[in-house]
């Protein structure tokens, strides 16, 4: 039964990706964390405040969750099934991210600042001042890291603690996402929730790339991701990245403009030519031929354990 509930959950995704007319659970936990920021990230002990905030969200988030489950299984094993899918569906974001990766390429093709305000709904940066090749980085560099964010950490959890982990993990990156920035504000009151989803994104970061590569059928990209995944502020956004840059063959990274400041990532890749549409049809290939390889490997390892 779990292998079914991540297959219907995937292909669920894949069909609809987040429709705008229903409540979405990240919704819920971004007002969560925004009230409990505006409360708490004031006067003293803000470091200490953050990392309280963020622990009892993420077990809030689990144990909500699994209490939800048991008494859905309790009143029928079909209402509890049922309930898993959708929170699976919630939980998976691949189809959105490409959507909205492709509408970048289109809006650029129209004008450049047509690109700049399309892109600027997927990346947390100042896009006002971007060229039309830092706009197609962005949105691949973008669709990279949610390869691993939206579908492969989530599942990853979902093997490891069923559907209240992978509600728990949806709980920690949208943490990171809202607070987890090097800047002003957020350096001492979200340096815990960036420190976990580093933690949590550790090993699905890398499994993301050694998928990637394997989807591409160039596992001796393995050495460009070990030489480059690291070239990166993040811990883990640089592997996807990097198996990307080496798929493409292509360079990532550079400045880029947070909250209005000026932050230079390490480049990845070396070789800085243009991007195309065609890259970006490529790069959504490779994602979609990682997200179906990982959910033979959950699906597979449900129906084992």
């Amino acid at each position: 039964m779990k292998a079914i509930q991540i297959i219907i959950g995937w292909l669920l995704d894949v069909w609809l990706g987040d429709p705008a007319s229903l409540p979405h659970p990240v919704v819920l936990f971004g007002k969560m964390i925004a009230r409990g920021e505006h409360a708490l990230n004031k006067g003293q002990h803000r470091r200490l405040k953050g990392a309280l905030l963020a622990i009892i969200l993420v077990l809030l988030v689990f144990c909500v969750t699994w209490l939800l489950l048991k008494l859905c299984a309790i009143l029928s094993p079909w209402l509890s099934t049922a309930l898993q899918i959708i929170l699976i569906f919630f939980c998976l974001a691949g189809t959105t991210l490409i959507r909205e990766v492709r509408q970048v390429f289109i809006a650029l093709d129209r004008s450049l600042e047509e690109g700049r305000q399309q892109v600027a709904r997927i990346v947390g940066r100042d896009t006002t001042q971007l060229t039309a090749q830092e706009v197609r980085k962005a949105a691949l560099e973008t669709l990279a890291e949610n390869l691993s964010d939206g579908v492969i950490a989530p599942m990853f959890w979902y093997l490891l603690l069923g559907v209240p982990g992978m509600m728990a993990y949806k709980m920690v990156n949208t943490l990171d996402s809202m607070i987890g920035y090097h800047s002003e504000r957020y350096l001492q009151f979200g340096s815990f929730a960036a420190r976990m989803d580093d933690v949590a994104n550790y090993l699905p970061a890398r499994l993301t790339a050694l998928l990637m590569v394997l989807s591409a059928g160039k596992p001796q990209l393995l050495s460009f991701v070990k030489q480059f995944g690291r070239c990166h502020a993040s811990p883990n956004s640089g592997y996807p990245e990097s198996a990307l840059a080496g798929i493409l063959d292509c360079r990532f990274g550079g400045p880029h403009i947070y909250f209005g400041e000026v932050f230079d990532k390490p480049y990845i890749g070396t070789n800085d030519r243009e991007l195309t549409t065609e890259d970006m049809k490529k790069a959504v290939m490779i994602n979609r031929l990682s997200e179906i390889l990982m959910l033979m490997i959950t699906a597979s390892l449900s129906l084992l354990w």
